[in-house]
């Protein structure tokens, strides 16, 4: 990675969190646990740009320029909101899951030639 590339990046997430910023409290209470959760269950696109969070901060935008409740826009189980967000999305858990399986089949074709 250039040193452009990590500038730009930078440039793009404050640009990003300003946004956040500017919701309003309970809009950036909700998007920032929102965050969490992504961060902890891993969807392998989360760390390409800010594509999915961007997206979330959008919807919000909208919800709050219509003058929704945050809640109107995620509905009451906003762990259930962000799973569907990310339903068809590879997470890091999946990549490991796929390690742990190949390595397991090399270990066992070892041992059937044996």
């Amino acid at each position: 990675m250039r040193i452009h590339d990590i500038i730009q990046g930078k440039k793009e997430w404050r640009a990003h969190a300003a946004r956040v910023k500017a919701l309003p409290q309970d809009y950036q209470i909700v998007y920032k646990e929102i965050q969490k959760y992504f961060f902890k269950v891993g969807p392998v696109e989360l760390t390409e740009g800010t594509g999915l969070l961007s997206g979330i901060v959008d919807l919000f935008e909208e919800g709050a320029a219509s003058g929704k409740g945050v809640l109107d826009v995620t509905g009451k189980d906003v762990a259930a909101f962000c799973d569907e967000l990310i339903k068809d999305s590879k997470t890091y858990a999946d990549l490991i899951q796929e390690a742990v399986e190949q390595e397991a089949n090399k270990t066992m074709k070892k041992d059937k030639k044996k």
